[in-house]
């Protein structure tokens, strides 16, 4: 997302395509990355039928939550090479990594450490130290949490 373009602007620029599912999304792309929360609609979201559904020339890109990728689905497309490649940053059981994604040499694997910069830690403390301090003056927090 970006405030200074509209979505049409964006998909312009980039000479992007819009795709009206899921599905469609992964029939048409050469890349799928994900980067949304873990919720039950999430959850198990890249598994054996959706993985079919994408190019054999395509990765599967995971910096979002371990869990929205069913791993052993992944290892047996990776083994029966349906798709390219994959780059995980994030694990089903975190902070361990299956196994069998240590023999491919076409999966990228990453520790989870985007936020372990010690100025990453500070700016996650202040954001902290700011909504607790807009609750107390009676605002509405910038990342209220339901």
């Amino acid at each position: 997302y970006d405030p200074y373009f509209t979505n049409k602007e964006i998909i312009e620029k980039f000479n992007a395509k819009s795709c009206d599912s899921l599905d469609e999304l992964l029939q048409n792309s050469d890349f799928v990355s994900l980067h949304c929360p873990s919720t039950k609609e999430t959850q198990n979201l890249i598994n054996k039928t959706s993985i079919k559904k994408m190019k054999k020339t395509a990765y599967l890109i995971n910096t979002a939550r371990g869990d929205i990728v069913v791993e052993e689905d992944l290892v047996e497309a990776l083994e029966n090479n349906l798709i390219k490649g994959a780059g995980l940053d994030v694990y089903e059981a975190e902070p361990k990594v299956n196994s069998k994604l240590l023999k491919f040499k076409n999966v990228f694997l990453l520790p989870h450490l985007g936020s372990a910069t010690e100025e990453t830690r500070e700016a996650m403390g202040m954001r902290v130290f700011d909504n607790v301090s807009a609750f107390f003056d009676g605002k509405e927090p910038k990342d209220r949490v339901v």
